[in-house]
């Protein structure tokens, strides 16, 4: 790709390994050589050693929210970057505070999250004007249907897909040579199910007592992560029910706790957008059983189980049938590399640049 592109990430978005979230790993792994990353400080190394990185802060200026000074040094950053199309990831407000203050820059905005409960995207007269002044991409087909909610017809043209990708090991333990082991990856938060997570094991600690479970995550992306209420009153559950809280970790570690785990467990309450977590789990050949909400159905397909996480009783049910049953894990297993290998990085990132070159190229809205 001749041009360049700037890509924006949100104001607490890291960009470094040891404090980073789905989007910034996804913006490492789609990457091009021409993109310039503009984001906050780092706070270690970048994920892309030698590759452009504009850090910015919020300035005096202009007065208000600190989202729309992190915009205007956004702006500032864009202006002095050259880029023909500026990639705002998961900012309505940003990405339209651009658009307004440089006319005739073309703008991808795109959404990791549902835009019904993001600033200058909750009604669908917000959504029309911001299609307007650029394109959009959505990472689930769920997320297109949530953007294009109450809009007409004619405006489905500028709101396209552009799932996230994952990199697909070679090769990864065979089931019967893996840990008994029951995998929780992700925040430690209520949203995610992790209490849901440690009443099912509870129901299983008595018998299944050969099978371990385990927790990674805390309440945000980085190590130094706070102990919340959430967390607290969970530290008693789990410890009751035998499950390891094995706090925050790179997210390397996470990837190779995956790939020895026998049973990842994604029991999110909210409807995730995508499912990152249920991806890698797949793409590691572990047996995944997944909420059936948001884009999770479209993500898993039948390369894995999808369960309702509560009643916590259901859940513990679907998991037990696993642990039962080696070759029905394996089967999973299978099936889920296979369907993980549809979501390759290669497949993400040729959206990704069909997408900024509809956005290069856009007609009138």
């Amino acid at each position: 790709m001749p041009w360049r592109v700037a890509v924006v990430l949100p104001a607490r978005e890291g960009f470094s390994p040891g404090a980073v979230g789905a989007i910034g790993l996804q913006v490492a792994a789609l990457a091009g050589s021409q993109d310039v990353i503009i984001g906050p400080p780092l706070a270690g190394p970048s994920l892309l050693p030698g590759h452009d990185y504009s850090a910015v802060q919020p300035g005096l200026w202009p007065p208000g929210r600190r989202s729309v000074r992190y915009a205007a040094a956004v702006l500032r950053a864009v202006a002095e970057s050259g880029a023909a199309v500026v990639e705002v990831h998961n900012r309505p407000d940003t990405a339209h505070y651009i658009a307004r203050h440089r006319p005739g820059q073309r703008v991808l905005l795109v959404l990791h999250n549902d835009p019904q409960g993001m600033r200058d995207a909750e009604t669908p007269a917000q959504r029309r004007s911001l299609l307007r002044l650029m394109d959009v991409a959505c990472v689930s087909g769920w997320l297109r249907q949530r953007f294009l909610d109450g809009l007409p017809d004619t405006c489905a043209r500028h709101v396209g897909l552009s799932p996230n990708g994952v990199a697909l090991p070679a090769a990864v333990p065979p089931m019967a040579q893996r840990a008994r082991c029951v995998l929780f990856a992700g925040r430690i938060v209520a949203d995610k199910g992790a209490d849901l997570f440690v009443a099912a094991c509870a129901r299983l600690a008595q018998i299944h007592p050969d099978w371990n479970s385990c927790m990674i995550g805390a309440d945000r992306f980085r190590a130094d992560a706070p102990v919340t209420p959430f967390v607290s009153d969970l530290l008693p559950s789990a410890a009751a029910a035998g499950v390891e809280m094995a706090g925050y970790r790179p997210h390397a570690q996470v990837l190779a706790a995956m790939a020895q785990a026998s049973i990842v467990v994604v029991p999110s309450r909210w409807p995730e957008p995508f499912g990152m977590t249920a991806l890698e789990a797949m793409a590691a050949g572990a047996a995944l059983i997944a909420a059936p909400a948001g884009g999770l159905p479209e993500v898993v397909g039948n390369g894995g189980l999808l369960c309702a996480p509560a009643p916590a009783a259901g859940l513990a049910q679907a998991i037990a049938g696993l642990m039962d049953d080696l070759p029905a894990r394996d089967a999973l297993a299978a099936r889920g590399r296979a369907q993980a290998a549809r979501f390759s990085i290669d497949h993400a990132r040729a959206c990704r640049v069909a997408m900024r070159d509809a956005a290069l190229h856009r007609g009138g809205a």
